[in-house]
């Protein structure tokens, strides 16, 4: 755990280098449990595919471990402060000695998947890489400003989602090529929500999580600038 500098002021959060120092940079964006235990282990893994990963605490030390918890959590969520949280996260990686490159890969789970479709729209130029994980804004987008992004859109989606639709899926994805962007939307069989998390047994699938994990990892490494060393 650290506070990450950047212009918009110190962001806490988890911090996850490569062994070999330095790589491309990722925003880990959690989900509505908070910067769980999960969270910080996603961020070593990435740290272990090379990447350095941040993951901004936008709960400031809060989690939850089930879905009541997590409901009476979310509304404490201060989203001006979570934006530049978020915000500040981009910053603070860019300037991150162990960084390589200015564009960053954003990777966003429920909430957190929100969260980086915001991102998107904000700092159009900033990101190469965005990684959905069974969230979208269902319908909430600044098409003019999302028109701007560079980055390519990678999303993964559960089949059976009770908070998301198969048609608020359908809808983005269609704005995404409307726009001209570069985009591939994976929907897995037998999944549902959070089906990616091996914390949460009642929706966890580890074959689903499996594939969606090494299409993250290519694509990753596709988009975003640089040789992985580590």
């Amino acid at each position: 755990m650290i506070e990450l500098k950047s212009p918009e002021g110190k962001v806490p959060g988890y911090l996850a280098v490569p062994k070999k120092g330095d790589g491309p940079g990722v925003l880990v964006l959690h989900a509505w449990w908070g910067l769980t235990d999960f969270f910080k282990g996603l961020s070593d893994r990435f740290a272990s595919a090379g990447f350095v990963a941040f993951a901004p605490d936008l709960y400031r030390g809060a989690t939850a471990s089930t879905r009541d918890e997590a409901k009476k959590l979310l509304p404490k969520l201060d989203d001006e402060r979570a934006r530049r949280d978020i915000a500040g996260g981009v910053r603070g990686l860019q300037s991150h000695p162990a960084v390589r490159g200015k564009r960053l890969g954003v990777v966003g789970l429920s909430l957190g998947a929100f969260w980086s479709l915001w991102l998107a729209q904000e700092l159009p130029e900033d990101l190469g890489a965005i990684v959905l994980f069974y969230g979208t804004r269902e319908g909430d987008y600044d098409q003019t400003k999302l028109s701007k992004a560079q980055a390519a859109f990678l999303g993964h989606f559960a089949e059976a989602d009770e908070f998301e639709s198969a048609a608020s899926v359908q809808d983005l994805e269609k704005l995404l090529r409307t726009l001209g962007k570069d985009v591939t939307f994976h929907t897995y069989p037998g999944t549902t929500h959070w089906f990616f998390e091996n914390d949460r047994p009642d929706a966890y699938n580890a074959g689903a999580a499996k594939i969606a994990w090494e299409r993250t990892i290519r694509f990753l490494r596709t988009r975003l600038p640089g040789e992985i060393r580590g």
